[in-house]
């Protein structure tokens, strides 16, 4: 599976289906395809100024192993980006895509019903939970156990806490100040390959300004309203 996938996955409460931070989930799926193809090897993000943040460039050749991650490396190779830019670009019709394929995996279920007989809802609670309860119990290991994470798992754990999501998993990873600082130096990409951490930090920290820029867009409409 995919970063972006198992970070749905994470992400959708397992009754209803309902993600975690749903209005800024388009930046942090972004942010998870950005991330793996990092990892891969295939984009470099280079500091950037004040107002624009880090940059993105495509980086290396031949196909890629998943067409979800080549659309998105085709969509950078056409230019250079901010991280900020291409995570609404890549992220933004990813939702359906994502669901799609974790459906087509067993991973979860739709189901479609209607209210009072006239409103179509549709849920999408867990159909297997084995995959998730395990990815759960790893990232619960590096948090409060203070097990050494593997890429991946780093990176996951980095793209949860810059979305600001992390706290609202469930079940409920028993919040403490020791849990929030393993989680915030993995967000600043202390750990692993130098240039993986870099990349993975500056595009946490992306996520972090989107989504904290879309919460108040939120409240500033509610207040206003």
């Amino acid at each position: 599976m995919l970063i972006v996938e198992d970070l749905l996955l994470l992400l959708l409460d397992d009754e209803t289906g309902t993600p975690a931070k749903a209005g800024t989930l388009p930046y942090a799926l972004g942010g998870a395809v950005l991330v793996e193809l990092a990892m891969l090897g295939r984009v470099d993000t280079a500091k950037g100024n004040l107002l624009t943040g880090a940059q993105v460039t495509a980086v290396g050749d031949g196909p890629l192993p998943d067409p979800l991650l080549q659309e998105a490396y085709d969509e950078i190779a056409r230019k250079p980006r901010s991280v900020q830019t291409l995570l609404l670009k890549i992220g933004g019709g990813l939702w359906d895509t994502v669901v799609e394929r974790l459906i087509a995996q067993g991973q979860i279920r739709r189901e479609s019903k209607r209210v009072l007989g006239l409103f179509r809802t549709t849920r999408l609670p867990a159909a297997d939970t084995g995959h998730e309860a395990e990815l759960r119990r790893v990232i619960r290991a590096v948090l409060v156990d203070g097990a050494e994470p593997d890429p991946r798992t780093a990176a996951i754990i980095a793209l949860l806490s810059g979305s600001g999501a992390l706290p609202e998993l469930r079940p409920l990873i028993a919040w403490s100040g020791d849990v929030h600082r393993r989680a915030k130096e993995l967000e600043k990409g202390h750990w692993g390959a130098a240039a993986v951490g870099t990349a993975v930090a500056r595009t946490a920290a992306a996520i972090a300004a989107a989504s904290a820029a879309a919460s108040a867009a939120v409240i500033t409409t509610t207040v206003t309203s």
